[in-house]
């Protein structure tokens, strides 16, 4: 039994809908996976990341967001890390070579990878915060927090294949070597891009 209305569950909807289909770390290296790797090979990265941001989403429903609130020092060493992977993964994307076809040049992320990143993405717990403080009433409250990621789900796996879709759509424009290299340090400019907030949100003034 759930105590979510449905005003509260469309606007939960349209809350899923908008943070899953924005620009930001997972869409960017789906989009670069789909052009790079195509969609049957990038269907476990994006099935990860609907899933683990299911779990994320249950585990901070469940009190870890409250772990995070009393020892907010776990909170930045958990962003650093993340923003540490991030470049990583922006140098991996921007070095890329070409585009494969299954022929072993480079590989995609794999079911666990995606799903263990997003515990170090700063963009999925922005959302799983937010989705639980927001519209998880506390009547029911553990129904509430699975009925909130099972509709997260729904909504977020469309999204990303339509991002995985559009890099798909984009192999034929990059057949050479150029301007897939000019499309891969796009796409690892706006991995960097997506962590000024974050940064900000580090360097910026604590409250006391």
């Amino acid at each position: 039994m759930t105590s979510l209305t449905p005003e509260l569950l469309a606007a939960l909807a349209l809350f899923a809908f908008v943070s899953s289909i924005t620009p930001g770390p997972n869409n960017a290296m789906l989009m670069a996976s789909g052009a790079n790797f195509g969609f049957k090979a990038t269907v476990p990265h994006l099935l990860g990341v609907t899933i683990g941001f299911f779990v994320l989403v249950v585990a901070v429903g469940l009190g870890l967001g409250g772990l995070f609130s009393a020892y907010p020092e776990l909170h930045d060493i958990l962003a650093v890390a993340g923003g540490a992977y991030l470049l990583w993964l922006a140098w991996k994307i921007a070095t890329a070579k070409g585009i494969s076809a299954g022929n072993g040049a480079g590989k995609p992320q794999t079911f666990l990878q995606a799903a263990a990143f997003q515990w170090v993405n700063p963009k999925a717990w922005a959302m799983a915060l937010g989705a639980v403080t927001a519209y998880a009433p506390r009547e029911h409250y553990v129904a509430n927090i699975l009925v909130v990621s099972l509709i997260f789900v729904a909504i977020n796996l469309p999204c990303v294949m339509s991002w995985t879709g559009f890099g798909v759509g984009l192999r034929r424009f990059l057949d050479k070597p150029a301007v897939l290299r000019g499309f891969n340090i796009a796409m690892a400019v706006l991995l960097v891009v997506s962590l000024i907030p974050l940064a900000l949100e580090l360097v910026g003034p604590r409250g006391g």
